[in-house]
């Protein structure tokens, strides 16, 4: 891989990071102008409260000496002071993010079970199996995540009481060491399988997609006339060329494992990232808004990043553009 196409990827993922730090400092203050006031209303702040409160946040001063004291606070790593709690955003982001990446990275692996399925389904086009299975993937990636946990949630936590209701654990339980993970795994189960139903139509149908599209090449038909086995050219001529949409969907999405779920997370009341957004949002919360906009934003750059570098690997004619 040319040294230039490395470098000329990354110089983009930190121009986009760059304009996303700039976005994201100016966007909730054209939203919210006065966040003490939005944060504490209904309660009747003398005129040196707020004055404290502001001067607290970093809120006084003019916009631009705001901006630089934000920038300077990044590079040290510091994300500032929850409106809510008053405590530090990397903590609030810190306890929240294990649960999600727990949660949304495993219903992601499930997910990727869509894969084999589009490759057969896109191998064996117009068959009862491709027939079926794309009818349940466009099904499936049309249903609302939300719609989906509720109504599993209602079926097989409350009426026949198979899953707890929600929670990362049973509250005030003291269990400890692999009874612990194995509370944790039970209630995480079925919003895992939520989410994982609303992603394994969109995995099936890029790669039943990127099949089709790979079937169409000459050199199959070249390898089939070798004699090559049926099974053989799908393993090694059709699936490798056809894994490249694929590859890009995965890394991409994997991007997205830390922005969580907020609709499920929310029914399930699963203590990750979507549900720190949703409460955030309900204060608002300005600082923990900032910080989580700027995780996501990071993570789904870098996901991008190791996706294009990937691509150049796998198709190097990519890399010679």
């Amino acid at each position: 891989m040319r040294a230039t196409f490395i470098l000329r990827k990354l110089a983009g993922a930190v121009s986009t990071l760059a304009f996303v730090v700039v976005f994201n400092f100016f966007l909730f203050r054209v939203v919210n102008k006065n966040p003490v006031d939005s944060m504490f209303r209904g309660r009747n702040l003398t005129a040196s409260q707020k004055a404290e409160l502001t001067r607290k946040f970093h809120l006084d001063g003019s916009k631009w000496d705001q901006f630089v004291g934000y920038v300077r606070q990044l590079l040290r790593g510091d994300l500032g002071l929850s409106f809510k709690g008053n405590r530090p955003v990397v903590d609030v982001i810190a306890e929240a993010l294990w649960p999600t990446i727990l949660l949304v990275g495993f219903s992601t692996l499930l997910a990727m079970l869509g894969i084999g399925l589009g490759y057969r389904a896109g191998w064996r086009r117009g068959s009862r199996f491709d027939t079926t299975s794309t009818s349940l993937s466009m099904l499936t990636y049309s249903m609302p995540e939300f719609w989906i946990g509720m109504v599993l949630l209602g079926i097989f936590a409350a009426k026949l009481g198979w899953f707890p209701v929600g929670g990362l654990e049973d509250p005030g339980s003291t269990a400890t060491g692999f009874s612990k993970l194995l509370d944790q795994f039970h209630h995480m189960l079925l919003p895992a399988i939520v989410l994982a139903i609303a992603y394994v139509g969109e995995y099936m149908i890029v790669a039943r997609s990127a099949m089709i599209e790979t079937l169409r090449e000459d050199y199959l038909q070249l390898a089939r006339a070798k004699g090559m086995r049926d099974d053989d050219v799908r393993r090694k001529h059709a699936v490798p060329n056809a894994r490249l949409p694929v590859v890009s969907l995965s890394a991409i999405n994997f991007g997205f494992v830390v922005s969580g779920a907020i609709a499920v997370e929310s029914i399930f009341s699963w203590p990750g990232i979507g549900q720190a957004t949703y409460i955030a949002i309900r204060g608002p919360d300005l600082p923990v808004l900032q910080g989580l906009f700027l995780l996501i934003s990071a993570a789904v750059i870098v996901a991008n990043l190791i996706a294009d570098l990937l691509y150049g690997r796998l198709d190097p004619r990519v890399v010679g553009r």
